[in-house]
């Protein structure tokens, strides 16, 4: 039994996070090439800034998540379990990004939810832990927010949005 317990965690700790998306120290060409992916990037999103402007804007954490697609440590984030009514911007640009009313607790260490705001979120695909995911980031600045599984309440959507508290913001509702 002690076994798959210990299965099952490791499984849900793996469904969000992989350190094969953090990069020790990147080369020469490997720069280039990042920056000719941020270029064409950028060109996509309203907001556009250089590296240099992201980087003097955003806490370090923040930075990692959101323009070098990072994934936080798990439970680390003070916005798992917050649930305060309001809103969760993009913490880059202050795009609405998720509502309370659909956040959930997954047990998996990340904020979740069961829906995005319509049209403020973008989707792509990510491989970099050897099989696909389903990437979600700021449909206003492109910023990396986390991944998307079908397995979340079934009573509602049936989606876990998984998103890294560094790429959110909350603004509570006025009283």
């Amino acid at each position: 039994m002690k076994k798959i317990i210990t299965l099952i965690a490791i499984t849900l700790f793996f469904s969000c996070n992989s350190s094969a998306q953090k990069k020790e120290m990147e080369t020469k060409d490997d720069m280039s090439s990042e920056k000719d992916m941020a270029s064409t990037k950028e060109q996509q999103f309203k907001v556009t800034k250089t590296d240099a402007e992201w980087k003097a804007e955003l806490t370090a954490d923040q930075y990692y998540v959101l323009r070098k697609a990072g994934t936080e440590t798990p439970f680390s984030s003070p916005l798992n379990k917050n649930y305060e009514p309001g809103v969760y911007v993009c913490a880059a640009c202050k795009t609405p990004l998720f509502k309370s009313e659909n956040k959930f607790d997954s047990g998996t260490g990340w904020p979740s939810f069961d829906r995005e705001i319509k049209g403020n979120v973008a989707y792509g695909k990510d491989n970099k832990i050897g099989y696909p995911r389903d990437e979600e980031h700021c449909a206003t600045c492109g910023g990396h927010l986390g991944h998307v599984f079908n397995d979340g309440p079934r009573e509602t959507t049936g989606l876990r949005h998984c998103i890294n508290g560094d790429a959110l913001e909350f603004i509570p509702t006025k009283k």
